[in-house]
C-alpha cells in the first residue's frame, strides 16, 4: 500500500531525511517512532503531499506522491499533530464541509459525517462551535475530519494528544477497528500506545530508520537488560558507582525517591549474561547499602527505543 524508497529532504545544510525506506502493506497498522526532530513528520508530510522530496521516492497505492499528488491525497486521511479546525464552525457543518471537498458525494454526505460522528463519540458536541470544545474534543474531530471519506490509508500524528485516559482506550479500540478496512501509519510519543494497536514497528533517528521490525521481534533482539532493584543510600552514590560499574556498556537508571530508593537499571548488554545482577548485589554489599529487592525485569519497547536513539551513555 505505501512504499518509500531512498527517501531524503534537505533543508539548507540541514538533512532532515538520509535515504529513508520502508514498505506498507494493507491493513498493516504501523507505530511510526523517534525522538523530537527525527524526521518523522517530515516523511509524514512528504506521503501526504505537503512537502516535496529533494530525492527519492514515495507512493501510495501504487501512485507517486509527487506525480499524481491529489490522486493520493483522496487515498489518505490525515491529522496532523497540531489539528487544523475552523473553530467558527459547528462541528457538524466542519464535517460536512470536509467531506464535500474530499469529493463525497451529495446524497452521501449526511451519511458520511453520521458514521463519523458515531465512530468519534461526538454525538453531544456535533450542535457546537468547534471553538467551545475542549481540546479533547478538537482532537476527536480532527480524527472525524481524516477518516470522513473512508480514505485506504490513515496517518495518525498524536492521534491521542490532550485526551483523557478513558478516551484514549477509546482511540485505540477505534484504531484497531480501523485497521480492519484502512492501513495505519501511526506517529506518538507515547510507547504505550504502539504496544497496543501496532502490529509493526518503525524507529527513526537523525533521519535514518534504525529498525523496522515487529514488536516481539524487537524485544527478542534487543541487547539489553533491566533490573529492578530497592536499595537505601545516598543517592549521589549510589547513581555514580552503578553509572561507573561495567565500563564499556550503555548504563541508565531511572530513580524513584523513597526510605528505600526504587532502582530500574537498564544496562546494554546480551540478555543471557549473568553478571549484571551479581556485580550490582556485589556493589551494594561492599558499600553497606541496605538491599531490600533485587531482580530482573523484561525489557520493554521503551528500553529498545532509549538503546537506538540516544548515543551517550552513563547514568542518568
Amino acid at each position: 500500500m505505501i512504499i518509500v524508497d531512498n527517501l531524503r529532504k534537505t533543508y539548507g545544510p540541514t538533512q532532515a531525511l538520509k535515504g529513508v525506506s520502508f514498505n506498507v502493506a494493507k491493513g498493516d497498522v504501523v507505530g511510526f517512532l523517534g525522538p523530537n526532530g527525527a524526521g518523522k513528520s517530515t516523511t509524514m508530510k512528504i506521503l501526504t503531499g505537503y512537502l516535496l522530496p529533494t530525492s527519492g521516492a514515495a507512493s501510495v497505492d501504487g501512485l507517486d506522491v509527487v506525480d499524481k499528488s491529489l490522486e493520493v491525497r483522496r487515498k489518505i486521511g490525515y491529522l496532523p499533530e497540531s489539528t487544523p479546525l475552523y473553530s467558527e464552525m459547528l462541528v457538524f457543518d466542519y464535517l460536512r464541509f470536509a467531506a464535500e471537498i474530499r469529493g463525497v458525494p451529495g446524497r452521501r454526505l449526511r451519511d458520511a459525517v453520521d458514521r463519523v460522528v458515531g465512530l468519534c463519540g461526538l454525538e453531544r458536541v456535533v450542535g457546537k462551535n468547534i471553538v467551545e470544545l475542549s481540546k479533547g474534543y478538537k482532537q476527536r474531530v480532527g480524527l472525524a475530519q481524516a477518516m470522513v471519506h473512508e480514505p485506504d490509508v490513515l496517518i495518525l500524528d498524536e492521534p491521542t494528544s490532550g485526551l483523557d485516559p478513558n478516551q484514549i482506550i477509546e482511540v485505540r479500540k477505534l484504531i484497531k477497528e480501523l485497521a480492519e478496512q484502512h492501513t495505519v501509519i501511526l506517529s506518538t510519543h507515547y510507547l504505550q500506545e504502539v504496544d497496543a494497536v501496532a502490529t509493526r514497528v518503525i524507529i527513526v533517528n537523525r533521519g535514518e530508520i534504525v529498525a523496522d521490525d515487529t514488536r516481539d521481534d524487537l524485544l527478542a533482539r534487543a541487547s539489553a537488560q533491566a533490573i529492578r532493584a530497592r536499595v537505601r543510600g545516598p543517592k549521589h552514590n549510589i547513581l555514580s558507582q552503578i553509572g561507573e560499574l561495567m565500563p564499556g556498556r550503555r548504563v541508565d537508571v531511572t530513580w524513584s525517591e523513597g526510605d528505600y530508593h526504587d532502582l530500574r537499571v537498564h544496562v546494554t548488554t546480551d540478555v543471557r549474561d549473568r553478571t549484571v545482577p551479581e556485580a550490582l548485589a556485589d556493589l551494594m554489599i561492599k558499600n553497606g547499602w541496605a538491599l531490600a529487592e533485587l531482580a530482573r525485569e523484561q525489557v520493554t519497547l521503551e528500553d529498545v527505543f532509549r538503546s537506538l536513539t540516544t548515543s551517550d551513555g552513563g547514568a542518568a
